[in-house]
């Protein structure tokens, strides 16, 4: 099966410096204690960024969301917003980086004293990770789309686990992945509570009838970078653009479907449970995969 984050392995990986609190090391020396929070308890955000034409993109929109998800789990990150988007920079200027890069940025609540969930018991600052990697996305994916199925996991209750936060505790999409794939799927398409299709299980859904796009309300899944300046392209070039409720009935009759994310930022969907799409150069999933690019493209400020 193929999956949206599939890409073309490249051998400078193997020498890449990651950060890990004030330090760079090598790929085979970059390690955490197993007493860290992340690693016991899935506890801490994350985001990923890309590196394009030596521009990461959206730099601002990825660190406030980083920055507003360590908020929502009371775990205070010791920098600056600022100086946070510069020690990115520096460890892409570390790695001599300039393009086709993405990077993962984790911050955990810290080391424990001792494995409990208690964050009482944490007994260092945050642990911040910064791993940059060559990964350029496998061009037939846009050619060939995704093959989507619904899955019986959902995205839960904003108070058993706020599904728009972007946080290390991912079991609920894993276990959404690995339901998929076990149905020949590429990915995991979820409802919510109530019924309504979500999201994916790593990217964000969207499909389109009538030359009008659909997407979520939002509520329950992630806030989407790439997702969002779909929804602004769309308003920018007058393409109606609507965020509500939907069913999967509403799914299966539409002309279209795609996903959107950081990595891959826009591919077509060929396929949703037993309803096929077709995947042309004239569909208008890639015509606003074309819009995306041309506005990445003219990004002048890091």
């Amino acid at each position: 099966m193929s999956s949206s984050h599939d890409f073309k392995k490249d051998k400078r990986n193997q020498k890449i410096k990651i950060y890990i609190n004030g330090k760079y090391f090598s790929r085979d020396k970059a390690l955490i204690s197993v007493f860290d929070s992340g690693f016991l308890l899935g506890d801490g955000v994350w985001t990923g960024i890309r590196l394009h034409k030596n521009k990461l993109l959206f730099l601002k929109e990825h660190i406030e969301r980083l920055y507003d998800d360590s908020k929502a789990i009371s775990l205070k990150i010791p920098l600056s917003k600022k100086i946070f988007g510069e020690l990115i920079y520096k460890t892409i200027k570390k790695n001599k980086m300039i393009s086709d890069v993405h990077i993962r940025v984790i911050v955990s609540r810290g080391i424990k004293s001792t494995p409990y969930q208690d964050p009482s018991f944490t007994i260092s600052p945050p642990t911040i990770v910064i791993i940059p990697e060559y990964k350029k996305p496998d061009e037939s994916l846009y050619k060939k789309g995704l093959i989507l199925k619904t899955v019986k996991i959902m995205r839960g209750h904003k108070d058993v686990q706020d599904p728009t936060i972007n946080s290390l505790s991912k079991l609920n999409c894993i276990l959404a992945c690995i339901e998929a794939k076990k149905n020949k799927a590429d990915e995991a398409l979820m409802f919510d509570i109530n019924g309504n299709i979500a999201t994916n299980n790593s990217t964000h859904f969207f499909y389109i009838k009538n030359n009008s796009v659909f997407t979520s309300t939002g509520k329950f899944c992630v806030k989407g970078i790439t997702r969002k300046n779909i929804i602004d392209i769309c308003k920018e070039n007058d393409i109606n653009v609507i965020q509500k409720n939907f069913k999967l009935k509403d799914v299966l009759n539409a002309d279209e479907a795609f996903v959107t994310g950081t990595f891959a930022n826009i591919i077509p969907v060929r396929k949703i449970n037993s309803k096929k799409f077709k995947v042309d150069p004239s569909n208008m999933s890639l015509y606003l995969r074309k819009l995306f690019i041309s506005k990445i493209n003219k990004i002048t400020s890091i």
